[in-house]
């Protein structure tokens, strides 16, 4: 009798084997009974009747996703490549499994179409300088459409924009002109705040006679303190003035 039991004794055994489901911390198991969802278990030691029901693992750990260069084009013209990450969770492991056949596959044809059209209607100037406000309506726009699959999009970055070769060289020419330009206007501004200073003087001088002449015994220190073989005499400035009314005169 005990040797006839003993293959229901081992029927039992591997059901009870097969049935039991150990899922980690991050996981979740996704059950469904005869083709019905019945409920979202774990994470622990969970039991699933073999033949009965069925179970789907998910994770739900911060998933990352690559999105592969998209040719771009952008709302002045020019085409460019760009490509970008995406950062997103499953939150909802029910409609993870039951509203999306693949959701890793429709969050990442998703994503592509998303930032073609998107950056598709920046300008190129705007797409290489506003790149935040660019990854917020982008992530926005993402978790939008991906709410109702159970995904969370957390965070969206456009890694790289490439340019083709002829638009380089014009920024680069573009960025020269602009240097060229500061240099120029700071020049000039320099230019104009001396000539200011230096009318400033003259006024004072003016209208002070005796700052000439304190000018000029400054003028004679400077040029004593050199090592050089000229001889100074200094003259007063009166008996110059006075050749000078004569010469006028």
């Amino acid at each position: 009798m005990f040797a006839g039991m003993m293959p229901l004794v081992i029927l039992a055994a591997v059901v009870v084997f097969t049935s039991i489901k150990v899922l980690n911390e991050y996981e979740r198991g996704v059950i469904l009974t005869f083709g019905r969802f019945t409920a979202v278990k774990g994470p622990g030691l969970i039991f699933v009747i073999p033949g009965v029901q069925q179970m789907f693992r998910m994770s739900t750990r911060v998933v990352v996703l690559d999105v592969p260069p998209q040719d771009v084009i952008t709302r002045d013209n020019i085409s460019v490549k760009v490509n970008a990450v995406i950062y997103f969770r499953v939150v909802n492991p029910q409609t993870a499994i039951l509203n999306v056949e693949n959701y890793m596959y429709a969050t990442s044809q998703l994503a592509q179409t998303t930032l073609r059209s998107v950056l598709g209607q920046q300008e190129l100037d705007d797409l290489l300088a506003n790149r935040d406000k660019i990854n917020k309506n982008l992530q926005e726009i993402l978790d939008l459409h991906t709410e109702p699959w159970g995904i969370k999009i957390s965070s969206v970055e456009v890694k790289n924009v490439d340019l083709p070769q002829e638009m380089q060289r014009a920024i680069a020419k573009q960025a020269e002109a602009e240097r060229e330009r500061r240099a120029k206007v700071i020049h000039a501004e320099g230019e104009f705040q001396a000539a200011q200073k230096l009318s400033d003087a003259a006024q004072i001088m003016a209208v002070n006679p005796a700052a000439i002449q304190l000018r000029y015994l400054q003028t004679l220190t400077e040029i004593a303190t050199d090592n050089n073989s000229t001889t100074i005499f200094p003259v007063p400035i009166d008996l110059i003035q006075m050749f000078l009314k004569k010469n006028q005169n």
